[in-house]
């Protein structure tokens, strides 16, 4: 991937949805709801505070994390479809 984050943005590709319900339904596309989760892809490198010292990111790429429903922007690079969020919009480090 040609993309580097700026700042304390990081790049998430979100993880599959569920196929199937606990009792074995099969869940069409149209009807599944995008995934909570996904794997940091790439990480900016930090923001800076008032007197200009940088305050790197806490995730790394590889990390696996937990976002809002509603948080980011979608992108598509390189036919990927990824996610672009700030830092603060991570809930936390799923592992």
């Amino acid at each position: 991937m040609k993309f580097r984050p700026l700042h304390d943005r990081v790049v998430i590709k979100r993880l599959e949805g569920e196929e199937k319900t606990k009792g074995g339904i099969i869940i069409p596309d149209n009807a599944k709801e995008k995934p909570q989760e996904g794997k940091v892809v790439a990480v900016g490198p930090g923001s800076r505070d008032e007197s200009g010292k940088l305050i790197p990111v806490d995730v790394k790429a590889g990390d696996t994390v937990l976002f809002g429903k509603w948080s980011g922007t979608e992108v598509k690079i390189d036919g990927q479809e990824l996610l672009i969020m700030k830092e603060s919009d991570l809930m936390g480090v799923v592992g």
